[in-house]
């Protein structure tokens, strides 16, 4: 019998040798399979598990390496790096105290020991990281979060659990590319953890994609039916996908009324969602620009830009209620950016609509110097000019003070002014289309208000002012 075991062991430690031999050729997996071969001839040997173990780890498969390595230490308490591969497996996976329990041990069977002295600095280090970012996730400090999971990462690249973390957060902070891709890589180990689904899920709702991102939180709850994020998650998403359909088939039906209540329901659901909230701002303004609300629908986009400073549509609503409301200057710097953004004939033109106005509104405004509308007819035009003539008259005031002479003056000027560019159709059409009045000899410093005034009211003995009482005037002709 002893000689069947001598032979068995002899066995087992040239399987190990062999082994050892792949191993430090790093072809890990043959040397896995030596090892095993080994741990088959001779079960109770601790080296071999804890050979198997270190292979294991460099194939990154940490959990099997775990219980090759706590198998290890069963079959020998003082093997020092049995506790060692133990802890550094528990680090890897992310239990961190765990891990510390294992290099303690190591370090009461060898209290020099430099490698355990160095990972039980680095298990103490990741619970630090896990204590700062369970409290900086409650505040929403998500960045932080990241930076302490990419630290605790370092030392622990197999803990699914830092991952997802770090995933959740970067969906939060709008980097759903990167959780994507995070979420995915633990899917392909494990395709059915509930944690991954979900934050999968979190990117697409977060990205306004919300069909999808419900079919992977029902996934997420088959797999885990208590996960709490997964059900909320859910649960907003639906309520915000039916409240937003809703309002734009209330808009659509033209009950303005009704989307603006339901654009604002929405809007409570989730202040999260940052790209279905710009969404949900912008319809909200169209729906105040219909109500004739402009400044309520500017407040709107501007909502939608500061969550969404890429949402071409937001800017353009909102262009044109700075145009509605003569805000030129707001207007152009918003045609620039979308013209910046996407080049098209539409927006060029837009552009230029807007430029446009703004040098016209730089101008005198004649059609209000008159109290008249921009569509004003040839017979409005010259009962306008008759009144506004007569009222700001210099003789009508000349028992005023100089102060107010001097002001009325100037109205009865521009009210000259205005009458000769909106009564000539020529000049008209030229101010109108925002050209220069100078040009072709139309310089509106040389002309004289009362030679407009007389030619207009005409007469041999032309006209007077006189009084009828304290502060009262009438005219007649001569």
């Amino acid at each position: 019998m002893w000689k069947l075991l001598s032979g068995r062991s002899r066995e087992a430690e040239t399987f190990k040798e062999q082994g050892n031999a792949y191993y430090a050729k790093k072809d890990y997996n043959e040397a896995y399979n030596y090892y095993t071969k080994a741990i088959d001839m001779c079960p109770k040997n601790a080296s071999y598990y804890g050979n198997r173990a270190a292979t294991l780890m460099m194939l990154g498969r940490f959990r099997e390496a775990l219980g090759d390595a706590q198998q290890s230490v069963r079959l020998d308490d003082s093997f020092v790096r049995g506790h060692l591969r133990e802890g550094k497996c528990h680090l890897s996976l992310g239990n961190a105290m765990a891990a510390c329990r294992s290099f303690q041990r190591a370090l009461e069977l060898d209290h020099k020991n430099a490698q355990a002295q160095q990972e039980f600095k680095n298990a103490n280090a990741v619970m630090e990281y896990e204590k700062i970012a369970e409290a900086d996730f409650e505040k929403r400090d998500f960045r932080k979060v990241v930076f302490c999971m990419d630290r605790a990462l370092e030392f622990a690249p197999a803990c699914h659990r830092f991952k997802i973390l770090k995933a959740e957060c970067l969906a939060m902070l709008g980097r759903y590319p990167e959780a994507q891709s995070v979420a995915s890589d633990i899917l392909r180990m494990d395709s059915t953890n509930a944690d991954a689904l979900y934050v999968r899920g979190l990117c697409l709702y977060y990205e306004d994609c919300i069909e999808k991102a419900v079919q992977f939180f029902i996934q997420a709850l088959r797999m885990a039916p208590d996960h709490e994020k997964a059900c909320i998650a859910c649960r907003n998403a639906k309520a915000l996908k039916a409240k937003k359909e809703d309002g734009n088939k209330a808009f659509k039906e033209g009950n303005y009324k009704l989307a603006y209540e339901l654009y604002t329901e929405a809007l409570g659901i989730d202040p999260n969602n940052i790209k279905t909230n710009a969404k949900l701002y912008c319809n909200r303004g169209t729906v105040n620009s219909k109500l004739r609300k402009l400044d309520d629908a500017i407040e709107d986009c501007t909502n939608a830009v500061k969550l969404d400073d890429t949402y071409i549509k937001a800017y353009l609503r909102r262009a044109q209620c700075y145009m509605d409301t003569e805000q030129y200057e707001e207007a152009v710097r918003d045609y620039e950016k979308v013209y910046q953004t996407e080049k098209t004939k539409e927006h060029k033109q837009l552009l230029k609509n807007a430029q446009l106005e703004l040098k016209k509104s730089k101008r005198k405004d004649y059609y209000k110097i008159l109290g008249v509308d921009k569509n004003a007819s040839e017979d409005e035009i010259k009962k306008a000019y008759r009144k506004r003539a007569l009222m700001h008259h210099p003789d009508r005031h000349s028992g005023a003070s100089a102060e107010v002479q001097k002001e009325e003056e100037k109205k009865f000027k521009e009210v000259g002014e205005a009458f000769t560019i909106l009564s000539d159709p020529k000049k008209k059409t030229r101010y109108d289309s925002g050209q220069d009045l100078d040009e072709e000899g139309m310089n509106m410093g040389d002309f004289d208000a009362n030679n407009i005034f007389k030619a207009f009211f005409g007469g041999p003995g032309g006209f007077s002012f006189e009084a009828s009482g304290p502060g009262n005037f009438f005219f007649q002709f001569g």
